[in-house]
């Protein structure tokens, strides 16, 4: 079997303008980057806007595992299927960070043929949206210490700065460390460090932001620091908000992409679901939405994170209200969820197979609190029997889920024909009937109780004495009335890693609520999450390479 990048590279893409042609935006709508890459004008929004919107899809998943579950390739490639049986569809992702591409987890581009392209530009530098966010973002950093430097008119605490510094690459070496280091010319000394790029509240806020107006707005709110008397700094004291909009006047515009098989794609933004929301831009989704029959979009890892927070948090914002939700699992997770090793994946047991399969039942529950029915795409593996296949099939249908085959990742747009089919059949039941899990005007505790207890199976929650403080400093803010934001492990729905399939009796610790004012939700830190990722012992870097004649190689 050939390699992505080989796939990738041997794809017979069409110029970018004849995708957005076929979509009815003209030239003067879009800003080629090349020729197989565009921006897509926010005036092409505003001319559609009066449109009815077309039908909405989310792909999420089962917690991820090395077994593989293949989200991204899934969304890819329903939305190609969902074409080739009549309904125009626009798969809309997330732009992928340079930390995972040349760490572990690798690119965001789909995989075998269920892909985006040019994959090596969309897993690389792509058109320097997440250098723009880097950038404005740094910005901040140094317009806050330069302010401290100056005389410190606004009497900022310096043991008090909230606002971290930020690159798009995993370097545990910058979490925590001292600046200013050098004598008086060089700024005060103090404790900072680094968050990876898509962590940063700039990239929260360029998702859920509907104009560049708004983005401003939301900069303009953002908390950096507390004054000597406790009350906050916010980026509009530093005067700061223009400058950073000017540096995102580009990046705000949505990317147009195509896959393999020359259907278009949209690819905007890209927060992490465990540290952040984990969805792409609210304006991808929204002109989206007016262009085509079928919007499929994804959130990211399992749905106790990405499926929750797109409901809670940017379908909030964007007004969205999903007409349903497609589960993808393999055999082979669920067997490595019900306690299998990896030798033992393509091995049948049903024993491993029915453990497991708790964790994907634990997920089509979840969704049916949010009112969208769930389908189940299973990925399939050669190394599937028809009875481990037809065992899972009967389990969801017993569950009231629909369960389909997909072959996307062997077959492309005609490995999924059968689940394109199923989505339309359940969309066009009608049968969505969209909530949200809270009421955000509940207290903060309530927030993140319901999301512990009916999301993640917890028996409760236990805040730590700091994460009490921090929530009553938040309240006499009156910042409180705002979504829940959990930072937790994508690998288990408790905040332990180790815990797999569905835990029981177990309690949620928060240990820090960080208030996120310009993307307006509260954060909620459990377990041990990094906001700055640290390279594996062999990076995927190591096998990176691009050779004399321009080949790409290692970049999956």
């Amino acid at each position: 079997m050939k390699t992505d990048v080989q796939i990738a590279q041997e794809a017979k893409m069409l110029p970018i303008k004849d995708i957005a042609k076929d979509l009815g935006i003209s030239e003067d709508e879009i800003i080629n980057y090349g020729k197989y890459k565009a921006k897509i004008s926010l005036d092409v929004y505003k001319r559609l806007k009066d449109k009815k919107d077309g039908k909405l899809v989310l792909v999420t998943a089962i917690n991820p595992t090395p077994a593989g579950e293949g989200k991204t390739t899934t969304n890819i490639g329903l939305s190609m299927a969902l074409n080739k049986i009549g309904k125009t569809s626009i798969s809309t992702l997330r732009e992928p960070s340079l930390g995972p591409s040349f760490g572990v987890k690798g690119g965001a581009a789909g995989g075998g043929y269920s892909q985006v392209v040019p994959m090596e530009d969309i897993n690389l530098h792509f058109t320097g949206d997440f250098h723009a966010i880097t950038s404005a973002h740094n910005l901040i950093s140094a317009l806050l210490d330069n302010h401290i430097q100056q005389g410190n008119e606004l009497g900022i605490d310096p043991r008090r700065i909230v606002w971290k510094r930020v690159m798009d690459m995993n370097d545990r070496a910058l979490r925590h460390i001292v600046i200013g280091l050098g004598g008086k010319p060089n700024g005060m000394p103090r404790e900072d460090g680094f968050d990876i790029t898509v962590a940063s509240e700039i990239m929260a806020i360029f998702c859920l932001s509907e104009s560049l107006e708004d983005l401003k707005e939301r900069v303009a709110n953002i908390i950096v620091a507390y004054k000597f008397d406790g009350s906050p700094v916010f980026v509009k004291d530093l005067k700061a908000q223009g400058a950073v909009a000017l540096l995102m006047k580009d990046a705000v515009a949505p990317n147009l992409v195509q896959t393999l098989e020359n259907t278009p794609a949209i690819i905007h933004g890209g927060p992490f679901a465990n540290i952040a929301h984990g969805s792409n831009s609210i304006l991808a989704t929204k002109l989206a939405l007016k262009l085509c029959d079928y919007t499929v979009t994804e959130a990211g890892f399992g749905a106790d994170l990405g499926a929750e927070k797109f409901f809670d948090i940017t379908s909030r914002f964007g007004g969205f209200n999903p007409d349903a939700a497609v589960v993808v699992a393999t055999v082979r997770a669920l067997k490595h969820h019900g306690g299998a090793k990896k030798d033992e994946y393509g091995v049948e047991n049903f024993d491993y197979l029915s453990k497991g399969f708790e964790n994907l039942e634990k997920h089509i529950e979840n969704l049916k609190k949010f009112g969208v029915p769930a389908i189940v795409a299973i990925n399939q593996f050669p190394t599937d029997t028809k009875a481990e296949l037809d065992f899972v099939i009967n389990r969801c249908n017993e569950l009231g889920a629909e369960a389909v085959l997909s072959e996307v990742w062997a077959k492309g747009g005609e490995g999924g024909i059968e689940l394109a089919k199923k989505v339309v059949e359940v969309v066009e039941k009608n049968e969505a009937d969209f909530r949200f899990l809270y009421d955000i005007n509940e207290t903060i505790k309530e927030k993140i109780e319901k999301i512990a207890v009916e999301v993640y199976g917890a028996d409760g929650v236990e805040f730590t004495s700091q994460a009490m403080k921090q929530i009553k400093d938040i309240e006499k803010l009156g910042l409180d009335k705002m979504p829940i934001c959990m930072a937790k492990t994508q690998y288990s729905l408790s905040d332990d890693p180790t815990l797999l399939g569905r835990p029981k009796n177990f309690k949620i610790t928060v240990k820090e609520v960080k208030i996120s004012n310009g993307a307006k939700f509260l954060v909620a830190l459990t377990g041990d999450i990094m906001t700055m990722p640290g390279l594996p012992k062999v990076p995927a870097a190591n096998s990176i390479d691009i050779l004399e004649n321009g080949e790409i190689v290692g970049l999956f």
